[in-house]
């Protein structure tokens, strides 16, 4: 897997890219960054790439000063794919990456091919109430040392995982760019641009999508409950494919499954 980096209009974007073939684009969410996608990759039977957003990962230092909420980021995808030679890629989001994957489609549903959703946030499911707190005490958390925030990252991350191995995996990999670019800091500026208001402003028009879907959910998700996607799959003119025992990071605990589930629609 090679990472790349491209620069427009002064926006600095990075992806992870892997394989050839037909294109697939795969969204990551919080607090993760585009290594969310590291197992699913090797396993599509196409050309992936894992977008970064602004303000996450290594690119946490390119979102200072840039509006971080959803919707944002969905005109930051479009606006990179305009600089990709990419044929209508099936785009794919997890968490935040799927409300962005969402809002994306719906605003250039012909620029796509298919759609993936796994434990995406959808209507009102989020911002989760500890997410919730934060934001709002964020004067003063964006303050606190990041030995603390660290104990906090690592329980979300057990909480999110099927096993504690997979929890700590995950956790090294995403917690290396908080530490390089100061966790509080880094983690109040994504909490403090997360409003449902961007997911509901496009809910009514899932249903007229006409875009082929998958939508993979860990039935266990303590974060974005099963209910959500089954709506959402309902929306979507397909069925919800539970994970039984699954958590929320799909992408992590169950790569095959959630490859599974693109292969099927680059196949199509």
């Amino acid at each position: 897997m090679e990472t790349r980096v491209t620069e427009n209009d002064g926006l600095t974007t990075r992806w992870v890219e892997h394989g050839a073939g037909r294109p697939v684009v795969l969204v990551h969410g919080v607090p993760a960054s585009a290594g969310l996608w590291r197992h699913v990759q090797p396993l599509v039977q196409g050309r992936s790439l894992a977008w970064e957003m602004a303000g996450y990962g290594a690119s946490i230092p390119d979102g200072a000063g840039l509006d971080l909420s959803l919707a944002a980021q969905a005109g930051r995808l479009l606006t990179w794919l305009d600089t990709q030679d990419l044929d209508r890629p099936v785009l794919v989001g997890h968490d935040l990456g799927g409300g962005v994957a969402q809002i994306a489609a719906v605003r250039a549903p012909e620029r796509f091919s298919g759609l993936v959703l796994t434990n995406a946030v959808c209507y009102d499911s989020w911002p989760v109430a500890s997410a919730k707190a934060s934001a709002r005490l964020a004067p003063l958390l964006r303050h606190l040392p990041d030995a603390f925030m660290r104990r906090s990252f690592a329980q979300v991350m057990r909480q999110g995982h099927d096993s504690e191995a997979m929890a700590t995996e995950s956790s090294a990999v995403h917690w290396e760019h908080y530490a390089a670019h100061g966790a509080a800091r880094s983690l109040m500026a994504q909490l403090t641009s997360l409003d449902a208001r961007d997911t509901l402003s496009i809910a009514d028009r899932l249903p007229d999508l006409g875009l082929p879907a998958r939508v993979v959910w860990g039935a266990d998700d303590p974060f974005q409950k099963l209910h959500f996607g089954e709506r959402l799959a309902a929306d979507l003119g397909t069925e919800v494919r539970r994970i039984p025992g699954g958590s929320h990071f799909t992408p992590e605990d169950h790569p095959d499954l959630v490859a599974e589930a693109i292969n099927e629609l680059l196949a199509s």
